[in-house]
């Protein structure tokens, strides 16, 4: 809960409204994991709250571990389907990737969530406790919305979470920790450049619109220019960053007209490309590129003056890299 929800269970309980910050230091900074550990409120208090409420963390039903560090976890989610979790340990950092549905409406070609179809939004709660039910919860560094789901297709709980995520009675963490990834859903977009000053990633995959609809039928609806030209509204040099995520399909998107006309659709915007490898799922035709096709198309784009980068794929051995979630188990 946010400190707005937890002030309506105060009230409701017979609480003094000073008990929300309290209960919101239990949840988040102390990690309670029981009503009854939370010692400075009386004992009235916390047997009312235990009557109609519970912490609300649950353990992962399931894990799966990869040679290179990465350990995917399997929730509860939505409508009788599983969600994943991904833990990217690296160096310094240790990154967590959530999901913010349980499947996908937008239906990307390449995708294993949207391949499944729609089961259903997870709550905040749900996503926070992506966060804080993992083994290795107390030493994340970063946060990305980037597992399954199309994150603004659920905005509420993901603004919920973000602002647990950010507050000072939540975890505390600078929104430069956070990065939230999206297809580009215009207006509620809009709404979360506004509401926050996390990091956005935008999918692109292709700058032709008639090939990137093939490949995200969303184009449609919410073409690229559009998108684009709402993002070169907001700041992107000072206190949140952009970047575009760009996947790699061998004869399709790879070659060099393909990176000068991305270089022409970015030109101006404060923004980085990232290059992701295509990952192979079941029954899909497309295929990956190959190193020396991403190394030319990356450095034809600092060429043209815009900052690209080849993303390290990890976890492809336990189905936990870009694209390939599916919730079916860990």
């Amino acid at each position: 809960m946010t400190l707005d929800g937890l002030r309506a269970v105060a009230a409701e309980c017979g609480m003094p409204a000073f008990a929300a910050k309290q209960m919101a230091q239990w949840l988040y900074e102390k990690r309670a994991d029981s009503i009854d550990a939370m010692t400075n409120l009386s004992k009235t208090a916390r047997a009312r709250l235990a009557e109609r409420y519970t912490i609300g963390r649950t353990a992962p039903k399931a894990e799966a571990r990869s040679v290179d560090g990465t350990v995917k976890y399997l929730f509860d989610g939505a409508g009788g389907r599983d969600i994943e979790a991904v833990y990217i340990p690296d160096r310094d950092r240790a990154t967590l990737c959530v999901s913010s549905q349980a499947g996908c409406r937008m239906e990307c070609r390449f995708c294993m969530t949207g391949r499944q179809g729609f089961h259903g939004n997870l709550t905040a709660g749900q996503i926070i406790n992506q966060v804080l039910s993992i083994p290795e919860s107390e030493s994340l560094t970063n946060i990305v919305f980037m597992g399954m789901g199309e994150p603004t297709d659920n905005l509420p709980a993901v603004l919920a979470a973000i602002e647990i995520l950010t507050a000072p009675w939540g975890l505390a963490w600078s929104p430069k920790r956070i990065t939230v990834s999206s297809i580009g859903k215009l207006d509620n977009l809009r709404t979360l450049l506004d509401a926050t000053k996390v990091h956005v990633a935008i999918s692109v995959h292709s700058p032709f619109s008639d090939e990137r609809a093939s490949l995200m039928p969303v184009e449609r609806a919410y073409p690229l220019k559009d998108v684009l030209a709402l993002l070169r509204g907001y700041d992107f040099a000072h206190q949140r960053r952009l970047s575009v995520e760009y996947i790699m399909w061998g004869g399709l998107n790879d070659n060099l007209r393909h990176a000068q006309a991305l270089a022409r659709m970015l030109h101006g915007l404060d923004v980085r490309v990232n290059l992701i490898r295509f990952h192979a799922i079941p029954d899909c035709d497309l295929r990956t590129s190959d190193t020396d096709t991403m190394t030319a198309f990356r450095d034809r784009l600092n060429q043209l003056g815009i900052t690209a980068t080849i993303r390290t794929s990890r976890g492809e051995d336990i189905a936990a890299a870009c694209g390939m979630l599916a919730g079916k188990g860990a």
